[in-house]
């Protein structure tokens, strides 16, 4: 039951990231991977709520951690389009865009998850 609880919650993350990442386009434009870069993000502070939620707090059952953690957010973030976008810029010789996208979404997810570790303590209480 679980395997197909987390799979459904796969297929929903990764609609959510093409839809996400449309967005950030059409209003970003497709010069930079901005959508990828969200998603990372907001993917992050969500991975760090619900697990901090579930296995800190106490108070999301394990089969909805899996759900959420493992199955919708393991299809909404998106390191492997990360990497190959990474290297894309840098084929491309746009050495200084890959490194600020590197760096940015290395930090920005990295803040994001402890403010959503933050977020669940703070609303856990």
């Amino acid at each position: 039951m679980h395997f197909a609880l987390i799979c459904l919650g796969g297929a929903v993350g990764t609609g959510a990231r093409y839809l996400l990442g449309g967005l950030a386009i059409r209003w970003l434009g497709g010069e930079f991977p901005h959508g990828t870069l969200l998603v990372n993000v907001v993917g992050s502070f969500l991975v760090g709520l619900v697990q901090e939620l579930a296995l800190g707090a106490a108070v999301v059952p394990e089969n909805v951690r899996l759900v959420l953690a493992v199955g919708l957010l393991g299809g909404f973030t998106t390191y492997s389009a990360f990497t190959y976008e990474s290297l894309r810029l840098a084929a491309a010789g746009s050495w200084g865009s890959a490194l600020l996208y590197v760096s940015l979404t290395t930090a920005l997810c990295f803040g994001a998850c402890l403010l959503g570790i933050a977020a669940a303590r703070l609303a856990a209480g």
